[in-house]
């Protein structure tokens, strides 16, 4: 039990550094974010946000200081990354002390125990930041406890995504896999600190449909102009898929059970392809300097130079590469 007990103490304090834990660690450095712990969850089959939150963990903690617990979707059998398994991202626990969350999951079955670690910290009030998937993170089947989560709520119109994040998932707007997107900041945006550096943003992914306006406090600020094909340069398609241009980044608030506000940031772009931008990770690490009450110390032009080797695999269903573990995945 003294054991069992330790163990669940660590993980809520950020996880136990050790090559057979389901999560990795990446300890804070220097950096305006010391102190801050950021719980990054994982687990979608096709965009690979297992390597896209990896690397994103790895910038915040290495160049800003932010203490970083990387969760994934683990095969309970051989303890291996499967983004295909849609019922266990293991070390939720941890959400109970971090000052941020950052969810790219797709359609999560979680179950109850699980779950439940992640609506405690909703109630609470407290920041997130959801990428590309997030906006239907959960499809809530084997247990009705916590079911207005689910993407397609009807108790709770449009369940996390739209509560919470901003907007569920209704489609795709560019074509996908044909049609890029290049990030354009909002008019009017441009001295936001979340765009801070970010003049470059661009991403294979192509942009997805949202209501307009965006719900309550929503501010948008990044437009996704979709281009004819999957280059960076690229020219804009000529039709009404850029008039009027979707939003691709937004912030907004919500209000926990408690009443607490919590500070939201959500983009539709993040895929780990999508991290190749520099433009792109710039807006992330702004944001999660935004999210926690720091945008005083964003700089200039945040350092988000990459950590270790970083080879996206191209998106696609089915296509992650097989057979790691996150011990794997340790600097």
């Amino acid at each position: 039990m003294r054991t069992m007990l330790t163990v669940l103490c660590a993980v809520a304090a950020g996880g136990l550094p050790a090559a057979s834990d389901p999560w990795v660690v990446y300890d804070g450095g220097d950096g305006p974010g010391k102190g801050k712990r950021v719980v990054l969850v994982s687990g979608d089959e096709e965009y690979r946000s297992e390597e896209a939150l990896t690397q994103l963990g790895r910038i915040l903690a290495k160049r800003h200081g932010f203490a970083c617990t990387v969760l994934f979707a683990i095969n309970s059998e051989d303890g291996t990354i499967d983004p295909v398994n849609t019922g266990n991202i293991p070390g939720l626990e941890a959400l109970a002390s971090a000052d941020l969350m950052i969810i790219a999951t797709r359609f999560r079955d979680l179950p109850d125990d699980q779950m439940g670690h992640i609506v405690r910290y909703v109630e609470a009030g407290k920041p997130i930041i959801g990428l590309r998937t997030a906006t239907h993170a959960f499809r809530l089947q084997r247990s009705k406890t916590y079911a207005r989560y689910s993407f397609d709520s009807k108790e709770w119109d449009g369940g996390f995504g739209r509560q919470i994040l901003g907007e569920t998932w209704i489609d795709h707007h560019g074509q996908h896999g044909k049609e890029s997107t290049r990030g354009v900041i909002a008019p009017g945006r441009e001295g936001h600190p979340i765009v801070r550096g970010c003049e470059d943003i661009w991403g294979p992914t192509d942009v997805y449909r949202v209501r307009l306006p965006l719900p309550g406090d929503s501010l948008p600020l990044v437009m996704g102009r979709v281009l004819e094909g999957m280059e960076p340069g690229d020219a804009p398609v000529e039709n009404r898929k850029n008039d009027p241009l979707m939003p691709i980044a937004w912030i907004k608030t919500y209000k926990g059970a408690q009443g607490n506000s919590g500070r939201v940031f959500t983009t539709t772009m993040g895929a780990s392809t999508d991290l190749a931008s520099e433009g792109l990770r710039r807006l992330l690490v702004n944001a999660s300097y935004w999210c926690v009450g720091l945008e005083d110390k964003i700089p200039p032009r945040a350092d988000v130079e990459l950590v270790g080797e970083y080879k996206p695999t191209w998106f696609g269903f089915g296509a992650h590469r097989k057979g790691v573990k996150p011990g794997d995945l340790r600097l």
